[in-house]
Order: structure tokens, then C-alpha cells, then sequence
């Protein structure tokens, strides 16, 4: 009978500022976590983010290779970040391919949402549950599959 790799969660590489708090499970690498920040269980923050000063990521989220976000943001429950938009039809295969996404300062994601490779300025709020496809240029509610903005903050 075969018998699996068992691999475990780890913290491996990362830069913490002062005053961090991390609930386990995560999976944490090579990465760089600003002071004050919270990260919640089940979370996964690959190689190369950067999360900044007191931001809070709740438990279940997916941040990728290629994430950037600003200070004081909140991220829901469960929020996908995604850097192979799948151009060819098929993963892109190598990281070269991979696209970025930089998230402003002041934003809050809800829970659910998944963001594609985009820029969302300082200041949105996505609602929970949205498909952000496109960059976010203008402080707002954003919200619906692919999200618009209902109003302007």
C-alpha cells in the first residue's frame, strides 16, 4: 500500500514587523508581514508579498505570488487573490507569465471576493462576494461578478 507525503504547515522566511500576531495553522514564506499586523488561520501568504503596517487578513485566504497591500486594509474571510489569468488557455507555467496586484492603503475586501491581477486604489471598499476583473481607480463601494462600483465614497 502507498503511503502519502504528509507535508506541514510552517512559518519559513518571513519578515515580521513589531507586534505581529499569527493564529495557526498558516502557511507563511518568504514574505513580508508589516508591525501590527494579524494574520488568522488557514491563511496562505506565498513568497514575495508584502502585507503592510496593521492590516488584518482573516482566516482562509489565498494571497499569491505578485500580492502587494498597503497598510490599513482589511481582507475578509476566504478572499482569493490570482496571478495566472489562464491567457493561453491553460496554466501560464512559468512565474514569468504571472501577473501583480497592488492593493491601496485603507482598503477593505469582503469576504469571498477574488481578485484577478489588478490595482485597487487607497480608500475601496469590495463587497463580499465580488469578481474584481478590472483596476479600481476611484475611492468607492465595489461590489457584483465582474464588480462595479455603486457608489463613490
Amino acid at each position: 500500500m502507498n503511503q502519502p507525503e504528509i507535508l506541514k504547515s510552517q512559518i519559513r522566511d518571513v519578515s515580521f514587523g513589531a507586534g505581529v500576531k499569527v493564529v495557526e495553522p498558516v502557511n507563511l514564506y518568504e514574505c513580508n508581514i508589516g508591525e501590527n499586523a494579524f494574520i488568522g488561520p488557514f491563511v496562505e501568504i506565498q513568497s514575495g508579498v508584502t502585507i503592510g503596517a496593521r492590516t488584518r487578513i482573516q482566516s482562509h485566504s489565498f494571497i499569491c505570488e505578485g500580492v502587494t497591500i498597503g497598510d490599513d486594509c482589511f481582507v475578509g474571510h476566504g478572499v482569493m487573490f490570482i496571478n495566472d489569468t489562464f491567457e493561453s488557455g491553460a496554466p501560464a507555467g512559468n512565474k514569468e507569465k504571472w501577473k501583480k496586484t497592488q492593493i491601496g492603503n485603507n482598503v477593505s475586501i469582503g469576504s469571498n471576493a477574488t481578485l484577478l491581477p489588478v490595482s485597487v486604489c487607497d480608500g475601496a471598499v469590495i463587497g463580499a462576494g465580488a469578481v474584481v476583473t478590472a483596476d479600481i481607480v476611484e475611492k468607492g463601494i465595489y461590489a457584483g461578478n465582474p464588480a462595479r462600483q455603486l457608489r463613490r465614497l
